[in-house]
């Protein structure tokens, strides 16, 4: 299984958009109610790739099986060094190494552009998730409490970060 990992093009929205919104449907990964549409994706996807920050997919034979990407952190000036990221695989294809290769790609660009903190928000249900970030030598830096309501349940939110060096 050669997956490769590129930069994102238009004609990937679709297939960005429905694993976008079958986690908005079936998972707690997104705090999001209802599902996007694709002008909705396209316009977040093109809003990041205009500000600098990069988009990138895990790609086998043609067909998208995930995508990463980062953007900001808070909006504020002296934020600028910190980014908040996502990476999501299709769900037949979790378990197979696809988040381990788009996340270290993350991880290389976020130097590349000499950013020093990379920042995961991950719901505290999601253990696998925070395990995984783990691996990469993200750091469990705080809980917020039931900071989310989804699927009729309060939700904690674990920030994990990464010093980049």
């Amino acid at each position: 299984m050669e997956i490769k990992i590129r930069p994102f093009k238009t004609e990937d929205t679709q297939a960005i958009l429905d694993i976008i919104n079958y986690n908005i449907l079936h998972s707690t990964a997104l705090y999001d109610y209802k599902i996007r549409s694709y002008e909705q994706q396209q316009n977040i996807l093109e809003e990041k790739i205009h500000k600098n920050f990069p988009v990138i997919v895990a790609e086998l034979n043609g067909l998208v099986l995930g995508f990463g990407m980062y953007s900001e952190f808070r909006f504020r000036e002296a934020y600028k060094f910190t980014v908040e990221h996502s990476v999501y695989v299709n769900e037949n294809f979790h378990s197979k190494g696809i988040g381990k290769l788009l996340l270290q790609e993350l991880i290389t660009l976020a130097r590349k552009q000499k950013l020093h903190t990379m920042i995961a928000v991950i719901d505290a249900e999601n253990q696998s998730s925070v395990e995984f970030h783990e691996k990469f030598g993200f750091k469990t830096v705080g809980i917020i409490k039931e900071s989310g309501f989804k699927f009729d349940r309060w939700l904690d939110s674990v920030f994990m970060q990464l010093i980049l060096e």
